[in-house]
């Protein structure tokens, strides 16, 4: 571990500072965070990052209203069309 040393809003103290481990895991998983969106490093780096496995992580962002894929819905209907397509015609050669 290593010692950081912000500046921060006074308001923002508390929030910084978390006193049980859980909230520590929470901020440092959202400090992480934009570097995972913008593709910097993986959710599997920044689990070990953690010390926590890829899963549980994945999991506390969704708890978090982070989805893992980062699709829209119309990207994901029409890769979805594009199975049902190549599901239907068979695998050509």
């Amino acid at each position: 571990m290593v010692t950081v040393e912000m500046e921060l809003p006074n308001e923002m103290k508390r929030f910084a500072m978390p006193e049980n481990e859980e909230e520590q895991l929470v901020r440092n998983a959202m400090i992480l965070y934009p570097y995972i969106r913008n593709k910097r490093i993986s959710h599997g780096r920044a689990a070990e990052i953690l010390g926590i496995h890829k899963w549980d992580l994945i999991e506390l962002y969704g708890k978090m209203g982070f989805c893992y894929f980062d699709q829209t819905k119309g990207e994901l209907e029409r890769e979805l069309q594009v199975f049902q397509q190549v599901k239907q015609d068979g695998v050509r050669t």
